[in-house]
């Protein structure tokens, strides 16, 4: 290629560039600024995805915080003095009101403070200490009501909120995810719960814990600590709203939490007990101790007996049997497929009444 045409060639380069930038510019100054920039746009307009704002204007208002007070017995005309703080849920139109156990265990009176700057004294409806979890009745006109579904339990990853009122701060938001769920029965222990790396600090407990729909997922009880830290640890505990629910329906209509009882201590079948006692595979609760005076002792069960039914329904393991145990109502007769020495039978057994240790 020569000069001449290597001059052309840039020419028509150069031309062709100008052209295009032209159109663009026309372009741009027709169409709507937004049309070429949608994804940019809708990452810096405070879309719903970057926003809690909506779930928490939806359920904040129902979480109320709780001051709970407690008369000196020896002086009585002295000031309450403050026992301790906490928050609440209002779960219904009713005045019903959810919080944890321990926040007002101790209080000779309990006052309810809501967002809008309205005060109630309440009374207590009902406790559970297994699941460390209360209710409230206040009385009162256009409660403010949580949202909640009972059919759309949380997740692991799923984005949650906090809310309550630690150290008496004022109502405060924190957010985290799920980091692991549990059962959703009515047995006790840590595998119950959800767990979230969001903060669940002093006055918190009793709180709600809310997707980013702004619907109740849990009520917030405990955070993990090590030696005397405050819980910093990103491992905090909520109980799930099924189970939360369902010990607040037992609680209202009978004042307290009724549990059925089998009378046994059992553990979860693993490899080498399989193999001894002539097991088809590891499902099953292998019994390792009869309260004497309990049902399964008067039913005939004994130790080394191999539990894999319970009322018609395989169990798959220990966790699972005592929430079944304890969703029975005393006096139901049930009917137990049991392994002993390899065979396989059945016991009747009539359930018996849990008798929750005093604390």
């Amino acid at each position: 290629m020569n000069l001449k045409d290597t001059c052309i060639y840039i020419v028509k380069a150069v031309v062709f560039g100008l052209i295009m930038a032209a159109i663009f510019l026309v372009i741009t100054s027709i169409l709507p600024n937004h049309s070429l920039n949608t994804g940019l746009s809708s990452v810096h307009s405070g879309g719903a995805e970057l926003s809690f704002a909506k779930a928490v204007r939806r359920a904040a208002p129902a979480v109320a915080n709780i001051y709970s007070l407690s008369i000196d017995q020896r002086n009585p005309l002295n000031a309450s003095s403050l026992q301790g703080l906490g928050s609440g849920v209002i779960m219904s139109k009713d005045g019903y009101v959810l919080t944890n156990y321990h926040v007002i265990k101790k209080a000779d009176e309990i006052v309810i403070a809501l967002q809008d700057g309205r005060k109630f004294t309440s009374e207590v409806v009902g406790s559970d200490p297994v699941t460390d979890l209360a209710v409230l009745k206040i009385e009162g006109d256009n409660l403010p009501i949580v949202p909640f579904n009972l059919n759309n339990p949380a997740q692991v990853g799923d984005v949650v909120l906090a809310i309550g009122n630690p150290y008496n701060i004022g109502q405060t938001i924190t957010q985290g995810i799920i980091s692991a769920t549990g059962r959703n029965g009515l047995s006790s222990g840590y595998l119950d719960f959800l767990q979230t790396d969001a903060a669940i600090n002093a006055g918190n407990s009793g709180g709600a814990l809310i997707d980013t729909n702004g619907e109740l997922i849990g009520i917030n009880t405990a955070a993990f600590q090590v030696g005397g830290d405050n819980g910093g640890n990103g491992i905090s505990f909520a109980i799930p709203i099924k189970l939360a629910h369902s010990i607040m329906d037992k609680l209202i209509t009978h004042g307290r939490v009724i549990r059925g009882a089998l009378g046994i201590s059992g553990e979860p079948i693993n490899q080498v007990v399989a193999q001894i006692l002539n097991l088809p595979d590891m499902k099953g609760v292998l019994v390792t101790g009869v309260d004497p005076d309990g049902p399964a002792a008067r039913a005939g069960l004994a130790p080394r007996d191999v539990i894999t039914q319970y009322n018609g329904e395989d169990v798959p393991g220990v966790e699972m049997l005592l929430d079944r145990i304890a969703e029975t109502p005393p006096g139901t007769r049930m009917d137990m497929v049991i392994i002993r020495e390899g065979k396989t039978q059945t016991f009747p057994v009539i359930i018996a009444e849990k008798i929750n240790e005093p604390e």
